[in-house]
């Protein structure tokens, strides 16, 4: 009787951790500092390759094969469009001009480097970030800052897509 309940247990616990499994977490994090030295805004933004490759197959009706032999030589254009039309910084109430930077493969994350050149005070900012929302509702975008030394940290999703800081 011992045994028959050890292994019950045992596929029970089986079954919970598969369950888990199948259900995918869609999440992307964004690190966001100002660097004053520089007059700049650096932001550096993970996103899982397989993820944003669905969204740019979608939004361009042609297979990218990121991360691949066969990536497509316009794929990190493809890419620096997507940002541009998913990502927005506005500081001090007016909308600064994004600058792709470039990026990276590590792994099954695509990293992309991107700037703002400011060279004011920051009084107001705002980070707008719909990174993958238009293809998982369940998407989650963190987002961590580091302006005017002041470390914050925001949960941005399909219902929120919005990260305001005022000092």
């Amino acid at each position: 009787m011992n045994s028959k309940i050890k292994y019950g247990v045992f596929f029970i616990l089986v079954l919970l951790f598969s369950s888990f499994s199948l259900h995918k977490f869609y999440v992307s994090v964004t690190q966001i500092d100002e660097n004053v030295k520089k007059g700049r805004i650096e932001i550096s933004s993970r996103i899982f390759i397989d993820d944003l490759e669905k969204a740019l197959d979608k939004k361009n009706n042609k297979k990218l094969f990121l991360a691949t032999t066969k990536e497509l030589p316009e794929a990190k254009q493809l890419i620096q469009n997507y940002l541009a039309d998913k990502m927005r910084v506005t500081i001090n109430g007016k909308v600064q001009k994004l600058v792709f930077l470039g990026s990276e493969y590590e792994d099954d994350v695509l990293i992309c480097y991107l700037k703002v050149d400011n060279s004011q005070k920051i009084a107001t900012f705002e980070f707008f970030n719909a990174i993958l929302t238009e293809i998982y509702s369940e998407q989650q975008n963190l987002v961590h800052t580091n302006i005017n030394h002041n470390k914050k940290s925001f949960l941005l999703t399909n219902s929120e897509r919005l990260a305001n800081i005022e000092n």
